[in-house]
């Protein structure tokens, strides 16, 4: 297997490549990020010859560059960046009618059965009110995280009509069915998550945790592994699971 990863310079492309040598040390690894450096190619148009998959890792910026290649080449992706503008978005979405792309707003499984479990529990207890929490490392500049209006969209399918409210100010009365986002910064927390479900009798509290960044390196690879020999197409999380199951 010929594997391209691009944002191979930043934290999760070094954590990625570890994983890969360590799991498929047959691999060929091609590196590519804006940044440069030896042996790593400042572009994907830059790289010689074709790959069997490409990892991107960088930065929504590079959305268009990467749909671009893709699209151009066939070559499935993972697309593990977050904070995409809806014209990015756009392209992911014309760039799945020509290879088979894996997007998700985070790439831990653990995170993605957290919601299906959170769903389950929201259809269970129609009246109870939902907050969602999230707290990550004091470098994190996007507020909230990708995943935590991920998982309350989610939750939004099992409550018609209900908005999302991004913390509160002033006056901080809830209206009904709305569904809560609260973000922490601190430390070098590496991600939390935390939905809460609650009436006036009980609350159940469904909480994920990720400890290393690994993690995230390992859903990846399981998206890798997901998309061989699938036909172009956006595939996600609850694709995964689904197989799995």
């Amino acid at each position: 297997m010929r594997y391209v990863i691009h944002g191979a310079c930043g934290r999760m492309g070094q954590v990625l490549t570890k994983l890969l040598r360590e799991k498929q040390p047959e691999a060929e690894l091609v590196f590519a990020d804006a940044a440069g450096g030896e042996g790593v190619y400042r572009s994907l148009d830059e790289i010689p010859g074709t790959a069997d998959l490409v990892f991107d890792f960088s930065h929504h910026a590079a959305t268009a560059a990467v749909t671009k290649y893709v699209s151009r080449t066939g070559t499935p992706l993972v697309l593990a960046t977050t904070g995409q503008t809806p014209e990015e978005l756009e392209m992911i979405r014309e760039a799945a009618g020509k290879a088979p792309v894996f997007f998700s707003s985070n790439f831990s499984v653990g995170i993605a059965v957290l919601g299906r479990i959170a769903c389950q529990a929201a259809a269970a207890l129609p009246e109870a009110e939902i907050e969602i929490v999230e707290t990550h490392h004091d470098r994190k500049v996007d507020v909230p995280s990708g995943t935590a209006p991920t998982l309350a969209k989610a939750l939004q399918k099992k409550r018609a009509g209900a908005e999302l409210v991004i913390g509160r100010h002033e006056n901080g009365k809830r209206t009904k069915g709305e569904i809560g986002i609260h973000s922490l910064r601190m430390g070098n927390v590496v991600g939390i998550h935390e939905i809460r479900i609650g009436t006036d009798t009980q609350t159940l509290t469904l909480r994920h945790e990720a400890y290393d960044r690994g993690l995230f390196a390992e859903g990846a690879l399981a998206a890798a592994a997901y998309l061989t020999g699938k036909e172009p197409g956006l595939y996600g999380m609850e694709d995964l699971l689904s197989e799995e199951a």
